[in-house]
């Protein structure tokens, strides 16, 4: 892969002690572009500003696909990659969901493998950080006529990170959307793709207008049913079953939804994938048999919910507490992809 390395490095300017998500940037990315009905090869290059034509297609019509992965320095100073390879199957899907065409798998992951390998210096070393690395692929037509892009340009970014919420690990508090849907079957609600994420933001603000963290979305037909929070998949533990929504076409499949079914099921653990009303969840959670939420995403890992707002009624989760499945869950997984415990799947690839 042609690489052309930065000749100023930003790595000193980084205060790695104070990081935010997604503000800082490592020094690389990657680009490859897509024209004459084929992928070109792919390249590095120092990180920095695009010239973009005002008639840019996606900028109109929003045709892009992306994807959210992490690498981690372990423990023994190693870094690698957590499950790329099942990232890339997602964002396979979203691709040919937005008529993107396909890039190949080796060559995904390659870039990505490549571009941490250059910047490994940006993995951060404490607990609880990692590096965020951001895949994206957007339309490069130029042209505002409504129609399929017969040019593309892959990307790879990426971003020294600490927590996704302020509160950590401490429950964080939801609240149903009201009025507003976000998604129905046929839709782009399993998709990775820009437009999946513009119909959450106005009830995002409000939602924290009122001290909620994030919206709890529930299904576009009936609204009884619950779908996922903007950036978490969701569970819940109903009597002693580890449960979550189906995937039915409106919510996207998590890899960290994916690893906590398997983790549960290697426990011995009963697990559902089914239609769970918020009626249920409400009366659930005053009745006991509910007995912890909790979401799972790249970004959060896990996030204890303490708190579900549903029209005027509130309902409170474990006495406001992380539970025991939810802090099991999260110290595995960070257990696994810090290096700290075994990781007999072969989720994390070595950089």
């Amino acid at each position: 892969m042609k690489t052309t390395r930065t000749t100023r490095s930003r790595l000193a300017e980084t205060d790695f002690s104070r990081l935010e998500f997604g503000t800082v940037f490592s020094d690389h990315m990657v680009m490859m572009d897509y024209a004459d009905g084929a992928w070109c090869e792919p390249e590095i290059v120092p990180f920095g500003p695009m010239p973009l034509s005002p008639a840019l297609t996606t900028l109109h019509y929003a045709q892009a696909v992306f994807e959210g992965l992490k690498a981690f320095r372990r423990a023994d100073g190693s870094v690698a990659v957590f499950r790329p390879e099942k990232h890339y199957e997602r964002w396979e899907r979203s691709c040919r969901r937005l008529c993107i065409p396909p890039i190949p798998r080796d060559v995904f992951i390659g870039c990505i493998r490549e571009l941490v390998a250059l910047d490994r210096d940006w993995v951060p070393a404490q607990r609880g950080c990692s590096l965020y690395i951001r895949p994206f692929v957007f339309a490069t037509d130029n042209y505002i006529g409504l129609r399929v892009s017969a040019t593309y340009r892959f990307m790879v970014i990426a971003s020294p990170v600490g927590m996704y919420y302020k509160e950590g690990l401490n429950p964080v508090r939801l609240i149903t959307p009201g009025e507003y849907v976000r998604a129905a079957k046929g839709g782009l609600g399993a998709a990775k793709t820009p437009a999946n994420y513009a119909a959450s933001l106005l009830p995002g603000e409000e939602a924290k207008k009122h001290g909620y963290t994030q919206v709890l979305w529930l299904d576009g037909v009936e609204q009884r049913y619950v779908e996922e929070v903007g950036t978490m998949n969701m569970f819940f533990v109903i009597g002693g079953d580890v449960v979550t929504p189906a995937l039915e076409g409106t919510i996207l499949s998590g890899v960290t939804r994916d690893t906590v079914l398997a983790l549960a099921r290697g426990w011995g653990m009963r697990t559902v994938e089914r239609r769970v009303a918020i009626d249920e969840v409400m009366d659930g959670a005053a009745s006991g048999l509910l007995s912890e939420a909790f979401g799972t995403g790249t970004a959060a890992v896990i996030s204890p919910v303490g708190e579900i707002r549903h029209g005027e009624n509130v309902a409170v989760i474990n006495g406001n507490r992380i539970g025991p499945v939810a802090r099991r869950m999260y110290e595995e997984i960070t257990g696994i992809q810090y290096g700290e415990k075994p990781d007999p799947a072969g989720w994390c690839v070595s950089v």
